[in-house]
């Protein structure tokens, strides 16, 4: 995991290949149909990327069991790029995400995301706050 956080944090297309397998299968709230090998991880950062240039995942705790990997992080960053149709605000976000990794042969080989959108919405001014 700490590789994967290493991988996410950095983009890195090399790196992305040593912990994620070609057939991997990820799915995310942002695409309505899976995403496939680490070609599909970077699309996804990419997107985030896209919006909030400086992005950071922090792995705040994991558990495991088997091949089965619950983590979950925080995720900071300045919207500053357009996301999901929001134009860029400059505003700070801090939200949490609960993911289930799925390990085979030392690599991911698929991921369930679940992060906090509503939490992102409502800090980059998009969505009211309670």
């Amino acid at each position: 995991m700490n590789r994967f956080v290493e991988f996410i944090n950095t983009g890195d297309e090399g790196l992305a290949r040593e912990v994620v397998s070609p057939d991997a299968v990820f799915h995310a709230p942002s695409h309505p149909e899976p995403l496939r090998g680490p070609e599909g991880y970077m699309e996804v950062l990419g997107m985030m990327r896209g919006a909030f240039p400086d992005v950071r995942w922090t792995l705040e705790e994991t558990v495991t069991e088997g091949d089965t990997v619950a983590a979950r992080f925080t995720m900071r960053g300045t919207h500053d790029g357009e996301f999901f149709g929001i134009p860029a605000s400059g505003n700070k976000i801090s939200v949490q995400a609960m993911n289930f990794y799925y390990l085979a042969d030392d690599r991911i080989i698929g991921e369930r995301g679940q992060p906090d959108l509503l939490g992102v919405m409502q800090q980059i001014g998009a969505a009211p706050t309670p």
